[in-house]
């Protein structure tokens, strides 16, 4: 696989648009500690696919992007754009028809990456199986980071092994039938889901078939109670019918009725303005009498104040009454008393009188004794 052009745009120190081209032969970066020669391995390591933020020397993804300086600010998104030579046409389907193939990926902070091969929007296994098809990749030994060398001479039989199978150009097949693997282990689990599935189809078939023998009888129930509605809605139709003509002859009736009640009004009205002008001369002898009504009314209601003065002045007479009556009776009794007190003195006085005729003189003893007896009688 021949590279031939690498654009990096906002990729870690890479703040401008940048672009590195790669000739045939050999090229080469040289530059002091700092400059960002380790940036450019990584940012084609970042554009074939590499999913490890430790990888690039970063905690998250979102550190590739440059993140500002003294007079820069940050950017907001980094894109790395890898231009590829397709000549042999040597590249997996569907790319092997464009002799140009311009990988890029793009990110976005905080939203994640976009992968795209010629302008069109793909996944991240599609560009590592690209470039795994090519026998390189972003985990490819042939991409050499510094302190590399040493880990290849103390490396594991596995690694030295993946070396060798890269370099015979089989890294891609053994990426594609690891592919294939999980696809036959999904393939193997949707068998036995739709064996589970048939199963569950099976006994819904059955009861969907009870089902269907219910809504059988259902539908010829319900065709019987059509039937029935129908004939229903008919003998309902036809009293409706029969009530309507009956309620027309009852409406013309009563349109009769309402005329005549019309000319019986007018006439009423007729009558009544005749009745009004016959009410006047009544009018004025009810204003008449209502003022005599009134008149009465306050000389009745004289006349019941005096009742009332004349029943006090009785109720007071009798009580005088009363008082001389019991006066009159107190007198009586001390007539009585006196009468009895006269009796008896007359009696005394004539027991004096008899005693002094008899007696041969008088003396001023027995003329007082006479005088008070006399005085005594008198009163």
């Amino acid at each position: 696989m021949q590279f031939q052009r690498l654009r990096l745009v906002g990729f870690k120190s890479f703040v401008d648009a940048q672009e590195f081209h790669i000739e045939p032969g050999l090229t080469g970066i040289v530059g002091p500690n700092g400059c960002g020669k380790s940036n450019v391995l990584e940012s084609l390591r970042w554009v074939m696919g590499a999913n490890s933020a430790k990888a690039m020397r970063g905690q998250g993804m979102d550190d590739v992007i440059f993140a500002g300086a003294a007079n820069r600010p940050p950017r907001s998104h980094a894109e790395v754009q890898l231009t590829i030579d397709n000549a042999q046409r040597r590249a997996p389907q569907p790319f092997t028809d464009s002799p140009i193939l311009e990988v890029s990926r793009r990110i976005d902070r905080g939203q994640g990456s976009t992968y795209r091969i010629n302008g069109k929007e793909v996944r991240a296994r599609d560009v590592q199986l690209l470039f795994a098809d090519a026998s390189t990749g972003a985990n490819s030994p042939a991409l050499v980071r510094q302190g590399q060398i040493s880990e290849l001479i103390a490396a594991k039989p596995q690694n030295r092994r993946r070396i060798l199978e890269e370099a015979g150009g089989v890294a891609g097949l053994h990426t594609r039938r690891h592919e294939a693997e999980l696809r036959l282990k999904a393939a193997e689990a949707n068998l036995e889901r739709l064996d589970d599935i048939g199963r569950e189809l099976e006994t819904t078939l059955s009861r969907l078939k009870r089902e269907a023998r219910q809504a059988e009888k259902y539908k010829k129930i319900s065709a019987e109670i059509r039937a029935l509605q129908a004939s229903l809605v008919y003998v309902r139709w036809n009293d409706a019918r029969l009530a309507a003509e009956v309620a027309a002859q009852e409406l013309a009736e009563a349109d009769r009725a309402v005329v005549e009640a019309t000319s019986a009004s007018g006439r009423a009205q007729t009558a009544a303005l005749n009745a009004q002008e016959a009410l006047k001369p009544a009018r004025e002898e009810d204003a008449v009498a209502g003022a005599l009504l009134h008149r009465a009314s306050l000389e009745r209601d004289r006349l019941d104040m005096a009742e009332q003065q004349a029943r006090a002045e009785v109720e007071r007479l009798k009580a005088e009454g009363a008082r001389i009556a019991a006066d009159i009776e107190r007198e009586t009794g001390m007539a009585g008393d006196a009468e009895s007190e006269l009796a008896r003195l007359t009696e005394a006085f004539d027991r004096v009188s008899a005693e002094i005729a008899a007696a041969p003189a008088r003396g001023p003893q027995l003329d007082a004794a006479l005088l008070a007896a006399e005085d005594a009688r008198r009163a």
